[in-house]
């Protein structure tokens, strides 16, 4: 069984986030961490090595920096590492990214792709949807727990979440996964992981690996929804903590708010 896992670098927005006067990510401001779904899905493919034996290899699209997730995967567990790079792919939006990933796909043999839900840097959701139309394989969004793969008649079943239920479903192989963050717990590395993951070679692609895509379909140019504008969301105050007695507490609670006019 071969499992392919796309996973994304993407800064460590706890801290906050700032922009660039274009409206992007200032990255450099940040920490670079793989993104959770993305961990989550990685798991989920290494539990399925464990279990079947499954060969996995990790893809990222990303600057050089991006080479960083890969050895974390490759550490974790993952067979193999492809990097796609390209300054023409600079700028995708996620239909020229779902792009690019595919083409990269095109080159790899697959019973399983597993992606993130959506990264934390765009909160889309739409990238993995998009590569498997652009493959023509059929999806299951929002994994929440493989419970059954079988290699013999070729599918799995998944539950998929659904507001406070779940759907269980079953697809054909090859076929793509998008993984939540509550999937599974993602394990650690481990010493003797980190110093295979240094020791082996990392695949990197570039525009001219891609198949089957058209260069009006890549990078900045082929991007057809760009950012306007973006700013970072107000904050509120500190609230205020009212510690009088009850009545007291009622008629200061019912002057703010009259105040304010809200009453």
């Amino acid at each position: 069984m071969k499992i392919v896992v796309c996973v994304k670098q993407v800064p460590d927005t706890k801290g906050g986030v700032k922009f660039n006067p274009d409206g992007t990510l200032d990255r450099s401001a940040m920490l670079a961490i793989m993104n959770p779904d993305d961990k989550a899905g990685l798991e989920a493919a290494l539990r399925l090595k464990d279990q079947y034996g499954a060969e996995v290899t990790v893809v990222t699209m990303g600057l050089p920096k991006a080479e960083e997730v890969l050895r974390e995967a490759m550490a974790m567990g993952a067979d193999n590492g492809v990097l796609v790079t390209d300054r023409v792919l600079g700028g995708a939006d996620t239909w020229a990214t779902s792009q690019t990933i595919a083409g990269a796909l095109r080159n790899l043999d697959y019973d399983l792709i597993i992606t993130g839900r959506q990264a934390i840097d765009g909160d889309t959701a739409q990238v993995g949807p998009q590569i498997s139309e652009h493959l023509g394989l059929p999806v299951i969004s929002y994994a929440q727990n493989i419970r059954e793969v079988n290699e013999a008649e070729k599918y799995i079943v998944v539950e998929r979440q659904y507001d406070d239920r779940y759907h269980v479903v079953k697809a054909q192989l090859p076929c793509l996964l998008t993984a939540l963050a509550e999937l599974n717990e993602p394990r650690y590395m481990t010493p003797g992981g980190i110093f295979d993951a240094y020791a082996k070679e990392i695949t990197v692609w570039g525009r001219k690996d891609l198949k089957e895509v058209e260069d009006s379909n890549l990078g900045l140019k082929g991007s057809p929804t760009q950012i306007a504008k973006a700013s970072d969301k107000v904050r509120k105050g500190a609230g205020e903590k009212v510690e009088l007695d009850p009545a007291a507490s009622a008629d200061y609670i019912v002057g703010k708010l009259a105040e304010k006019h809200i009453i």
